[in-house]
């Protein structure tokens, strides 16, 4: 069932839609279809009174109002999913465990999807306690974890095969990554730092670093999410704690552009949020306004925040709010084949879907 919420002032062609969820939405990710008029969803969902996790696709119908339709269902798992992610071949999701799974989805001729084989990698050596954030790219996987470990993970045939990039021995802590091409890749941690990894030039050791500096009257930062451009790798947006976005670009990697936040810098900008930003994506779907700006080549960026915001900002323009909710909004998907579809989980067990126009 879907419940239509009025459109918001900022976006007169805005809808917006809430679908109540009988248990706990930990994650959830586009799953890329094969034909155009698919929409398929993965949701990561916890049942609080048998403790355990299953990971569901759903079809999404729009004829009238959306209506999520279950499709299939993995088996059940006793920790929760502590990241998810999806290409066109599998789904990864990584565990409070340390445990890593792949789902490869099998699509039919009649359009539908199903998970098909899956296995689990939690080998002694992979890491120690929670597994903080995955990303995939085709069939290769990036896992960070608190334990300051950093693997590479290949999927073929069925199986699973790692290697270590850097064991941090507890001294350091990964909480996000983000590939940028086959060779690189992104990742964040305590202290809104970054790292950048180039498996060409510097394998086993960062070949950037970005030390973020905050004021003495804020606790030390975590960045939770970095998305990195779509055309331009060499610039990463990370969201974290106290409301705090920035853009880190590669060719002045100490100067980072601050657009919200209060503990980054040694002049706090005005936060869009002062509670912690969960996830950041660039928005392709909007266009820069700010075209005589310093920062004109870099898209408008989406976030969600642990009080209840959805919001789309850029450097130099007025912030455009597309959902404001009196609970968390955990995470959220922009749809890669319809940057117009945006899908939401709110800590209230909800699934919000909102469609631009």
């Amino acid at each position: 069932m879907a419940f239509l919420q009025s459109q918001n002032q900022h976006h007169q062609n805005l809808q917006i839609h809430h679908i109540p969820q009988s248990k706990y939405i930990d994650a959830l990710r586009w799953l890329p279809p094969l034909s155009a008029f698919d929409k398929f969803i993965i949701l990561s969902l916890f049942d609080s009174n048998s403790s355990s996790s299953n990971i569901e696709i759903h079809s999404l119908d729009y004829n009238n109002s959306p209506i999520l339709s279950p499709l299939s269902t993995s088996s059940s798992s006793l920790s929760r999913t502590s990241s998810l992610k999806t290409s066109q071949s599998l789904i990864a999701f990584s565990t409070f465990s340390g445990s890593l799974n792949v789902i490869s989805p099998y699509y039919s001729s009649s359009g539908e999807v199903s998970l098909n084989s899956s296995f689990s990698l939690q080998d002694k050596g992979f890491h120690v306690g929670p597994i903080s954030c995955i990303d995939v790219l085709d069939r290769d996987c990036v896992s960070v974890g608190e334990d300051g470990r950093v693997n590479l993970v290949s999927f073929d045939a069925g199986k699973a095969d790692f290697r270590r990039v850097f064991d941090g021995d507890g001294l350091v802590s990964y909480t996000a990554v983000k590939w940028a091409s086959p060779t690189e890749f992104a990742t964040g941690g305590l202290g809104c730092s970054l790292q950048w990894w180039d498996q060409r030039r510097k394998p086993g050791e960062p070949a950037l670093l970005f030390k973020g500096k905050w004021s003495q009257k804020t606790a030390a930062g975590v960045v939770h999410s970095i998305d990195i451009h779509p055309s331009r790798k060499h610039t990463c947006m990370a969201g974290g704690s106290s409301g705090t976005v920035f853009a880190w670009d590669l060719r002045w990697p100490q100067q980072p552009i601050i657009l919200s936040g209060v503990g980054i810098g040694e002049r706090p900008s005005q936060p869009i949020s002062e509670s912690e930003v969960w996830e950041v994506q660039f928005d392709c779907h909007l266009q820069s306004s700010n075209i005589t700006s310093m920062s004109s080549s870099m898209l408008p960026v989406m976030m969600c925040s642990e009080e209840g915001i959805l919001t789309v900002f850029e450097p130099g323009a007025e912030p455009i709010e597309l959902l404001e909710e009196p609970c968390a909004i955990n995470a959220f998907d922009i749809d890669k084949q319809n940057y117009s579809d945006i899908i939401c989980s709110l800590e209230w067990e909800s699934l919000a879907i909102l469609s631009r126009s």
